[in-house]
C-alpha cells in the first residue's frame, strides 16, 4: 500500500499523464489554456483562485456554476496527479463547491417564484441537508449529490397566491434543473433526491414538520446510518442546524440499536451478492461495493458509531478517516486496525478518482480490458494494470477480513434451529410443565404484551426465542428467570432493540438469564430500562471504573448545546449503566464486593460533583454569585466512608464559606443564607428527582445541624460553632465518617481541619460511654434486624462494630479516618482493638455489599443465590459463609465487651 504522505509535486509529469491517459482532462486543458499555464508553472493557489472566478460574467447561475465546475475539476485533477493536493483537500474543495452550487441554485429557484426576493439575503424557509460523501466533505470527481430539501411553510418566500407546498416543489425542481441539466458547457452535479423521507410517495421538497414526524416515528434503520454524515449545507443553514439538533436522538440513540447494525449486515450481503461475479480484485472489480472496498470501510466506521456514538459525542464525526482515528483514540478498535483501514480508504479513493478522471464518468469499477486497465494505472503513475490489480487485491483482502470479523455476512447459522416447534424445544430443554410453558410463552405474542404486538417485534423475538429458552433452562433458577423476563416484557413499550441486541450478542442472553435468576434488584431496574444491557457488550463493562476525576470527565461529555435537563438525564443514564454493570460484576464474581462498594462511592461522588456544577451554573444565571464564598458538600455515613451498596442513600450536609450576611450579584440578588439554602434544595433535587431516565440516588440531609427542622445549608462558621457547643454525641459519631466531596481544595482542607479538631477534643469518658450505649439500645428497639442475614443491624453486626470504632475514636482521638477499614487498622495498631476486628469488618462489609443484590430482604435466598453469595465472599460453599459470619459477629462481641465492659447478646 502506498503511503498517503505527499512528496514534491511533479506538475510536468501530471500534465503529461493527463494528456496521454485522460481525454476529459486533455480537452479541459485545450479549452482553458490560461489555467493550463498556471498549472504548468506549479502555481497551485493561483490555479484554484482562477477556477473559483471562472464563472464571472456568465449569463446565468447555471452557466457560471458549469464554468467553475470544469475549471475546478481541471485544477484539482492536475494538482492531485502532481501530488500537490492531498486527498482531503481535493474532496473538501469539491464538497465546498457543491455547497455553493446548491446554495446559488436555491436562491435562483426562489427568485423564480418570488421576484422580489433579495438574492443578497439568506434564503429563510428553504434549506438543503446533505448526506453521504457530500455530508462528510468527501465528494469524488464524478459524485452525485444526495440532498434532502426541506422548507418552512411560514417563512418560505413566495408569491401571495402560491400554496407553500406547491411553491417549495417548484423551487426544488428549479434546483435540480439548474444543477443537472447537460448542455454545451456540461453539467454541475447529478442530483439524486431519493434519500428524502418516503421518497416513493413524497414531494421533492418536504416541510420541516413532516420530516421531523417521519424521523421520529417511521424512519428505517438505514436512514440512521445515512444521517451520521448529515449536515446543513445550503439555503437556510440555521434552520437546517436546528432540524439536525431536533433529530439527534433518532440518529444517536441512547440505547443501542442492533437492528441498524443488522440492517448494515444485510445490506452488505446484498451488495456482495450483486457483485458476486467479481468477488476478488481483478478487471471489472468494483472498488466501492466489492468485498474489502470503500463501502465496507465506511460501514465499518459507521457500525461502531451506531453502537457507541450515542454515549460518546467524540465519535459523532462525518469523515471516515477522522472517525477511524477517533475510534482508536477511544480504545474501541486497535490503533493498527484504524491505520490500516484509513490508509486503505485513502488509497482506494485515489484510485477511484483516477477511474473517474479518464472520461468524467461516475464509475467505481476497474476497467474490464487489459488496455483500459493499463491506461488507468499509467494515469496514476504505475507501470501497468497488473501492478494496480495486485495493489488493490492486497488492500481489499486486508479490509475484507477486518470487515468480516465485524459483521459476518454468511446468512446460515445455528440460530436457524429456532424454526423447531416451541413445544419440541421446551421438551428438549427439559423445562418443567412443558404444556403449560408452551401456552404461557405463546400468550406473549397473542397481543397481551404491548412490546410484542407488531409483526417486526414478533419476527425479532422469534430470532432469539430458542437461545433465550436455552439460557433460561441453564440458569440457576429457570422459573424465576422466566417470570422476571415476563415482567420485563410487560413493562417495555417496545422491545425490538432488546431482541436485536440479544440476537447480535448471544452470550449476553446467558448473562441476562443469570441476572434475572439471581438478582431481583437488577431485574427490577432492567424492567424499567432494558437498555442497561447495552454496555455489557463491551468487555470493559466488567472492569472497575477509574478514579473520581476520571469519572467526572466521563460524566461531563455533554453536547455544547445541552440544557440543564439534558445534563441531568445524561448523568442518570451513565450512572445507571455503571451501577448496573457493577451489579453484574458482583453476581458474576469478577470483582471483590468491597471494591465494588468503593466504586459505587466513587460514582456517587463524581455524579455529585458534575450535577452540583451544573446546578450551580444554572442557579447563577438568575442569582449570580456570592463574592468570596463557595458551596461545599460534606458526605457522611457509608458515602463518607467511601463504600456504598446498591441500596445505599447518600447522607450529605450542605455548607458554605464566607459571610452569611453577604448578597449575590445576579439580576435577582438574594442573601447568602437564602442563596445556599435554595441551592442545596436544587442540588438535592438534581441528585434524587426522577427524570425521563429514572431516579439516581435517595439523598438524606437529616444529619445537618438541627436535623430536619434546620435549614438545608449552614455556614461553615455556624456549623463549627454548633459542633463545638451544641452537638450531641451521636452527631460527633456521624462526623467521624465524614469527608468533603465537593468544594475547592482550600475549602476541603479547612473543613477537614475543623472536623479533626472537633473529633479530637477532650470529652468525659463516662458520659461518652453512657451516650453511646443509650443510643445503641434505642436503635436496637426501633430498628431491629430485618432477617437472619441482616449483618448490618443484627447484634454483633456492622452497626455494633461502627459504634465500637466511633466510641474509641472519640475517647482516644485515634484512628480518625472516615474509611472504616482504615479506622479499625489504626485502632488495632494503637492496641485499642484486636487485629481480628479488621478481619470481621472486611467479612461483614463484603457480605453486606453482595447481599444487597443477592439477598435484599435479608432472608436466606435460593440455593443458586446462596452459591453466588458464597462466591462473592470468597467461599466455596454456603456453610463457609455462615461460619464466617458467625466468627465475625463473635469477634465484634468480644470487641464490644473489651470496649464497654459488658456482654453483647447475639441471637443465633
Amino acid at each position: 500500500m502506498r503511503s498517503s504522505t505527499l512528496s514534491s509535486p511533479d506538475w510536468t509529469g501530471a500534465l503529461s499523464r493527463a494528456r496521454a491517459h485522460s481525454p476529459y482532462l486533455s480537452r479541459a486543458l485545450d479549452r482553458l489554456p490560461e489555467l493550463g499555464e498556471l498549472l504548468a508553472a506549479g502555481d497551485a493557489a493561483g490555479a484554484l483562485a482562477w477556477a473559483r472566478a471562472a464563472g464571472t460574467g456568465a449569463p446565468d447561475v447555471g452557466s457560471a456554476l458549469r464554468r467553475e465546475k470544469q475549471a475546478l475539476a481541471l485544477a484539482l485533477g492536475i494538482g492531485d496527479l502532481a501530488g500537490a493536493f492531498p486527498l482531503l483537500q481535493v474532496t473538501g474543495a469539491l464538497s465546498d463547491f457543491a455547497d455553493r452550487a446548491l446554495h446559488e441554485a436555491i436562491i435562483a429557484g426562489i427568485r423564480r417564484r418570488a421576484p422580489d426576493f433579495d438574492p443578497a439575503s439568506q434564503p429563510a424557509g428553504f434549506l438543503a441537508l446533505t448526506l453521504g460523501k457530500h455530508g462528510a466533505r468527501e465528494l469524488n470527481y464524478s459524485s452525485d449529490i444526495d440532498p434532502i430539501l426541506l422548507y418552512d411553510p411560514m417563512l418560505l418566500p413566495r408569491r401571495e397566491r402560491d400554496e407553500p407546498g406547491e411553491a417549495a416543489e417548484r423551487v426544488a425542481r428549479a434546483v435540480v434543473e439548474t444543477l443537472s441539466t447537460v448542455n454545451a458547457e456540461g453539467y454541475v452535479f447529478r442530483v439524486d433526491l431519493r434519500l428524502r423521507p418516503a421518497s416513493e410517495v413524497s414531494p421533492l421538497a418536504i416541510s420541516i414538520d413532516a420530516a421531523l414526524t417521519h424521523y421520529e416515528t417511521s424512519a428505517l434503520s438505514w436512514e440512521r446510518a445515512a444521517f451520521i454524515r448529515a449536515r446543513a449545507c445550503a439555503g437556510d443553514i440555521d434552520a437546517g442546524c436546528n432540524f439536525l439538533t431536533a433529530i439527534r436522538p433518532f440518529v444517536w440513540r441512547r440505547s443501542l440499536d442492533f437492528g441498524a447494525v443488522a440492517e448494515i449486515g444485510r445490506l452488505t450481503a446484498q451488495i456482495r451478492a450483486s457483485t458476486r461475479r467479481k468477488p476478488e480484485a481483478g478487471p471489472g472489480f468494483d472498488l466501492k461495493k466489492g468485498r474489502g472496498g470503500i463501502r465496507e470501510i465506511e460501514f465499518y466506521a459507521q457500525v461502531h458509531q451506531l453502537i457507541h456514538g450515542g454515549r460518546n459525542p467524540a465519535l459523532r464525526l462525518r469523515g471516515t478517516r477522522a472517525t477511524l482515528d477517533a475510534l482508536a483514540d477511544a480504545g474501541l478498535i486497535p490503533a493498527e486496525e484504524a491505520h490500516v483501514l484509513g490508509e486503505s480508504y485513502d488509497r482506494l479513493r485515489v484510485i477511484e478518482h483516477r477511474l473517474q478522471m479518464v472520461s468524467d464518468q461516475q464509475t467505481h469499477a476497474l476497467p474490464p480490458t487489459v488496455e483500459a486497465l493499463d491506461n488507468v494505472a499509467q494515469l496514476d503513475g504505475l507501470p501497468d494494470g497488473a501492478t494496480l490489480v495486485k495493489e488493490v487485491a492486497a488492500i481489499t483482502a486486508r479490509v475484507g477480513a477486518l470487515y468480516d470479523s465485524l459483521i459476518p455476512t454468511d446468512t446460515t447459522s445455528e440460530s436457524e434451529a429456532n424454526s423447531e416447534a416451541l413445544s419440541e424445544t421446551i421438551a428438549r430443554l427439559g423445562l418443567p410443565n412443558a404444556e403449560a410453558m408452551v401456552e404461557r410463552i405463546e400468550s406473549w405474542t397473542s397481543g397481551r404484551m404491548r412490546a410484542l404486538r407488531s409483526d417486526a417485534a414478533q419476527t425479532a423475538f422469534e430470532a432469539i426465542r430458542t437461545d433465550l429458552l436455552v439460557a433460561v433452562a441453564n440458569s440457576p433458577e429457570p422459573e424465576r428467570a422466566l417470570s422476571r423476563w415476563e415482567q420485563l416484557l410487560g413493562n417495555l413499550p417496545s422491545a425490538i432493540n432488546l431482541f436485536h441486541l440479544l440476537e447480535a450478542r448471544p452470550g449476553l442472553t446467558v448473562r441476562l438469564a443469570r441476572i434475572l435468576s439471581l438478582a431481583a434488584p437488577l431485574a427490577d431496574v432492567l424492567a424499567r430500562r432494558a437498555d442497561l444491557l447495552d454496555p455489557l457488550i463491551d468487555a470493559s463493562a466488567l472492569e472497575l471504573p477509574g478514579d473520581v476525576n476520571t469519572l467526572v470527565r466521563q460524566l461531563s461529555r455533554f453536547e455544547t448545546d445541552d440544557d440543564y435537563e439534558r445534563i441531568l438525564d445524561t448523568v442518570r443514564r451513565k450512572v445507571g449503566e455503571w451501577r448496573f454493570a457493577l451489579g453484574v460484576q458482583l453476581i458474576e464474581g469478577t470483582s471483590d464486593p468491597i471494591a465494588i462498594g468503593a466504586a459505587l462511592a466513587r460514582i456517587a461522588e463524581a455524579a455529585t460533583c458534575v450535577l452540583t456544577d451544573a446546578t450551580l451554573a444554572d442557579f447563577r444565571k438568575t442569582h449570580g454569585r456570592i463574592p468570596d464564598s463557595e458551596f461545599v458538600i460534606l458526605a457522611l455515613g457509608r458515602f463518607g466512608g467511601g463504600v456504598l451498596t446498591h441500596a445505599s442513600d447518600l447522607d450529605v450536609v450542605y455548607l458554605f464559606t464566607g459571610d452569611f450576611a453577604a448578597e449575590s450579584d445576579g439580576r435577582r440578588p438574594v442573601g447568602a443564607t437564602l442563596y445556599y439554602n435554595r441551592l442545596g434544595q436544587r442540588v438535592t433535587a438534581a441528585l434524587s428527582a426522577p427524570t425521563a431516565e429514572g431516579a439516581l440516588f435517595e439523598v438524606d440531609t437529616r444529619l445537618r445541624p438541627s436535623g430536619t427542622q434546620g435549614p438545608p445549608a449552614a455556614s461553615l462558621d455556624s456549623f463549627e460553632r454548633y459542633q463545638r457547643e451544641s452537638a450531641w454525641t451521636w452527631e460527633h459519631m456521624a462526623l467521624a465518617r465524614s469527608r468533603a466531596v465537593y468544594g475547592t481544595q482550600a475549602a476541603r482542607a479547612r473543613i477537614e481541619e475543623t472536623i479533626q479538631a472537633i473529633l479530637g477534643s477532650p470529652r468525659d469518658p463516662q458520659k461518652l460511654r453512657a451516650d453511646v450505649l443509650e443510643m445503641r439500645a434505642t436503635m436496637a428497639t426501633h430498628k431491629p434486624a430485618q432477617g437472619p442475614l441482616d449483618v448490618k443491624l443484627a447484634r454483633g453486626g456492622l452497626v455494633d462494630l461502627e459504634f465500637i470504632v466511633h466510641y474509641l475514636q472519640l475517647r482516644h482521638g485515634v484512628g480518625l479516618h472516615a474509611d472504616l477499614g482504615q479506622a479499625v487498622s489504626a485502632l488495632a495498631e494503637a492496641g485499642l482493638v484486636s487485629s481480628e476486628l479488621a478481619e470481621a469488618q472486611i467479612a461483614l462489609t463484603r457480605f453486606l455489599v453482595a447481599a444487597r443484590l443477592l439477598a435484599p430482604d435479608s432472608q436466606v435466598p435460593s440455593e443458586a443465590s446462596r452459591e453466588a453469595l458464597a462466591r462473592a465472599c470468597t467461599c466455596t460453599e454456603w456453610s463457609q459463609v455462615i461460619a464466617g459470619l458467625k466468627r465475625a459477629r463473635a469477634i465484634v462481641s468480644d470487641a464490644w465487651k473489651a470496649a464497654f465492659g459488658i456482654e453483647l447478646e447475639i441471637a443465633e
